[in-house]
């Protein structure tokens, strides 16, 4: 029950206290949250960029619509899929497992079966499904906010050529889905006073039985 009530808490902070900033636990409670996040087969095909230094968030911030949550948060965190070379990720995951002490010809098998699997998406069908894990990730790091009462504001308005290019993640074939500044929320900031809209337990959920 402790969560429902850690989520009610919980808003899209719109307004952040430029002053205050994570502690180091807090800042490694939410990236091991990350870290043990659901991904489809393990693979964890994307990477999480953490930015506190001031003048690249200035510098993002002009690409993205001007929004104050950029700069005024303790810390920016950038979700990027992997754009190429996914079987990188499906090796780099058989090792892993290997390392773990799992038997190496059942293992190989696996990696083989899941590079057979994603081969058969297209590319576009692919650049979505790597883009979805990012948001498995996202929501991660929501809930792991919410439970520690770190604020947080998930966020697609911005230009992600313009981040793609900024941060050089092309070159490493990756490229930017979804992004969210993390800190704590300012007394200025009015939409923690709002409601929480959502829909009805009716409206939302039907029984098939």
């Amino acid at each position: 029950m402790q969560l429902l009530k850690a989520l009610n808490w919980r808003y899209a902070t719109k307004k952040f206290d430029s002053d205050r900033k994570l502690r180091n636990e807090q800042l490694n409670f939410l990236k091991e949250a990350i870290r043990l996040s659901v991904s489809s087969y393990g693979l964890q095909s994307y990477k999480v960029l953490i930015i506190e230094n001031e003048a690249l968030r200035k510098e993002l911030r002009k690409v993205s619509w001007d929004q104050p949550q950029i700069t005024d948060a303790s810390h920016l965190f950038i979700f990027c899929a992997r754009k190429t070379d996914i079987d990188a990720e499906v090796d780099a995951f058989v090792n892993r497992v290997e390392d773990k002490g799992s038997a190496a010809p059942a293992i190989q098998e696996y990696g083989q079966s899941i590079k057979a699997s994603l081969k058969r998406k297209s590319v576009e069908e692919l650049r979505n499904w790597s883009a979805r894990q990012t948001y498995i990730a996202l929501n991660s790091l929501m809930i792991a906010c919410a439970e520690a009462e770190i604020d947080a504001c998930p966020m697609e308005g911005f230009d992600a050529d313009a981040y793609n290019r900024i941060l050089a993640l092309e070159e490493e074939g990756y490229e930017v889905t979804v992004i969210a500044p993390v800190g704590f929320r300012s007394t200025e900031d009015q939409s923690q006073f709002r409601p929480k809209l959502r829909k009805s337990e009716k409206e939302l959920f039907e029984y098939i039985e």
